[in-house]
């Protein structure tokens, strides 16, 4: 596991853009093989997808030969919903990239057979290779996508019942209406996240102390999902200093000079 350490939020944005930018450099994706990536939404990323499409805008990336997984989706809410995951895709970023329509997946929480909508999902991922990259944030009780405290480690994608404690943390994005929240989601589980070839982690922010501290100093347990990204071979958490207030200073100094190697 490496521990990226900004002193501020909006450099963990601009070092997972580059990251992003990078990675497809140097994975040269082409249309046999395309780079597949897997993406989050909420209020972290948001800095991230700004970056990548300016990184577009000025013709240092292409999105061509790429295809995205969204992490998750609210069930109940159509694709054009405003405060679904799809439309908060196309808002920030499919509609300013290159990026082609068919190599957009985003689960449909509006489906009447929700279990048949995940085993698709979970099917096209297998079809695809797998994914090479994957993107994701934490929430403040250490969940990643919508798999919450208790979450099985070796689950799939599934329907999960979000806890009040996630559905409060999410109200900002409906109008601080809590009663407007969905109570259930639709979720890449925690072993279809781990079978990701690179994972890479966002954290922003003294709320996500806690979980960040879990993820690299706590036991595996699944009672904090985010600990199992210690089983996971090639994981890069980048957070900014207010993050990282609950670990040990001996650990965040050995990140920090090992970074420098």
């Amino acid at each position: 596991m490496r521990l990226i350490i900004c002193r501020q939020g909006e450099s963990v944005s601009q070092w997972a853009a580059s990251y992003v930018l990078r990675r497809i450099h140097e994975f040269k994706p082409i249309a046999e093989r395309p780079l597949v990536l897997a993406l989050p939404t909420g209020g972290t990323p948001l800095g991230m997808y700004q970056r990548l499409v300016e990184f577009y805008q000025q013709g240092k990336i292409s999105f061509q030969h790429v295809v995205t997984f969204n992490l998750d989706e609210y069930v109940g809410l159509a694709k054009q919903d405003t405060e679904s995951y799809g439309n908060y895709m196309h808002t920030h970023f499919f509609d300013h990239v290159d990026l082609l329509p068919q190599d957009r997946y985003v689960l449909n929480g509006k489906v009447t057979d929700l279990a048949a909508e995940c085993q698709r999902y979970e099917a096209i991922i297998q079809a695809h290779g797998g994914i090479e990259l994957l993107i994701g944030g934490v929430g403040e009780n250490g969940h990643i996508a919508f798999n919450e405290p208790t979450s099985s480690l070796s689950s799939r994608t599934r329907v999960t019942t979000l806890t009040d404690r996630t559905r409060l943390a999410n109200a900002r994005f409906f109008q601080n209406h809590l009663e407007a929240v969905p109570t259930q989601a639709l979720t890449m589980g925690m072993g279809t996240i781990l079978e990701a070839r690179e994972i890479l982690i966002l954290g922003q922010g003294y709320g996500k102390a806690d979980a960040i501290q879990q993820a690299i100093e706590g036991p595996i347990t699944h009672l904090c999902p985010i600990s199992a990204l210690q089983l996971h071979p090639h994981v890069t958490i980048v957070c900014d200093e207010a993050a990282t207030s609950e670990l040990k200073v001996k650990t965040v100094k050995y990140f920090q000079e090992t970074a420098l190697l």
